[in-house]
């Protein structure tokens, strides 16, 4: 699933839209030791507005438009089709609507059972339809559309008190502590999954799309356990793995130029594909050819597929995962932080014996603790 049909699902998931449809909700409290104690079906037509409102914001951040961070896509393995498989009890809740009480209660029990989270959080699932229209050959749309795309939409809310605090009391006419004892269901979602996914603008039941509010630090009991499938590399982790087949690639060759290079030419990359629907990644082919471009030897080309194979297997790598906003040369006693465009002011050189970084000013004044100061005071014999 691209970033242009999330786009489309995401655009649409309005009351506005008059393509999209919230049929009914599933909502559910689970407590911190994991039991369900509530839950509820509700249709989402006479639900009060101002709850379906609040409800569809909350779902409508799982449709996350940064693709191949906080929004992945998953397959799910051969063993999740077998009955009591995540597949086919995501597959009979889509096909019962929510409707039918034992597929709603097999799949709480099996959530509660298998999730790990680090507080209580309320549990919604919405049965949606989006009404797909077809275009022409002229790429236009027609009036009528041929298909209908059935999904269930998730999200895990967590639940926590709120922070004690003051309040003004008209009764003591002073500020007085207000401890808070009630349960707050949080807004943002913590976590939330799609289903099935909308690919090639059809659905496809043998894939999941799940969401993190925090992509570094997913809930892998929700993509292992609860939706039993392998679990991806987050952003930070592809970083560094990347970064071990650089450094390892690269040995003693890897220098400053090289660094910037590589990252440069990353961000090249992502901006030549800014406009294409599908998020570009690097695989050990494409690796070795950039590595080429920077200018590391042959000899030391020869190894990438190998180490690569090595570290993260056949996966491929998303570029935009890679990429450093900014250049950070540090020591124990010195950092510089670089902004994007200006590593071509940096260099490295050694004069005297001594190692140094020399970086290049367009103007001679500079900015010292706030204050603006000029780096190069003169010698009495020039004033």
């Amino acid at each position: 699933m691209n970033k242009k049909e999330v786009g489309e699902i995401r655009k649409n998931f309005t009351d506005a839209s008059g393509f999209m449809v919230m049929h009914r909700m599933l909502t559910a409290y689970i407590d911190p030791e994991k039991n369900v104690r509530c839950r509820q079906v509700q249709s989402c037509i006479t639900m009060p507005e101002d709850s379906r409102a609040v409800w569809k914001d909350t779902l409508r951040r799982v449709l996350s438009p940064s693709v191949g961070k906080a929004l992945t896509e998953y397959a799910f393995p051969n063993e999740q089709y077998a009955q009591g498989g995540t597949q086919q009890m995501l597959y009979q809740l889509l096909q019962t609507k929510l409707e039918a009480e034992e597929p709603i209660d097999a799949f709480l029990t099996h959530l509660s059972e298998k999730i790990q989270y680090a507080s209580a959080f309320a549990f919604t699932c919405a049965y949606c339809t989006y009404t797909i229209r077809t275009k022409d050959k002229n790429d236009e749309y027609n009036e009528t559309a041929d298909e209908e795309y059935s999904f269930l939409l998730a999200g895990f809310c967590p639940a926590n008190t709120g922070d004690d605090g003051f309040i003004y009391s008209e009764f003591d006419n002073a500020l007085v502590k207000k401890e808070n004892t009630e349960l707050i269901v949080s807004k943002a979602p913590s976590d939330g999954f799609l289903f099935p996914v909308f690919s090639d603008r059809s659905p496809d039941i043998n894939h999941v799309m799940y969401y993190s509010q925090k992509p570094n630090k997913p809930n892998l009991s929700i993509v292992e356990d609860v939706l039993g499938c392998q679990f991806l590399m987050c952003p930070k982790e592809e970083k560094a793995e990347f970064q071990t087949i650089l450094r390892t690639v690269a040995g003693d060759d890897l220098n400053y130029m090289m660094i910037t290079s590589v990252n440069e030419r990353l961000a090249e990359v992502a901006a030549d594909h800014k406009t294409e629907t599908e998020v570009p990644t690097l695989d050990s082919s494409k690796l070795k050819d950039l590595l080429y471009d920077v200018g590391v030897s042959r000899e030391k080309l020869d190894v990438v597929e190998t180490v690569y194979q090595k570290t993260v297997g056949d996966a491929p790598l998303t570029v935009s995962n890679l990429i450093e906003t900014k250049t950070v040369v540090s020591t124990p006693e010195i950092t510089v932080h670089i902004k994007p465009g200006a590593t071509d002011k940096v260099r490295t050189s050694v004069i005297g014996g001594r190692h140094c970084l020399l970086i290049d000013l367009d103007d001679p004044c500079v900015e010292i603790n706030g204050l603006t100061a000029k780096l190069y005071q003169p010698a009495a014999s020039e004033e």
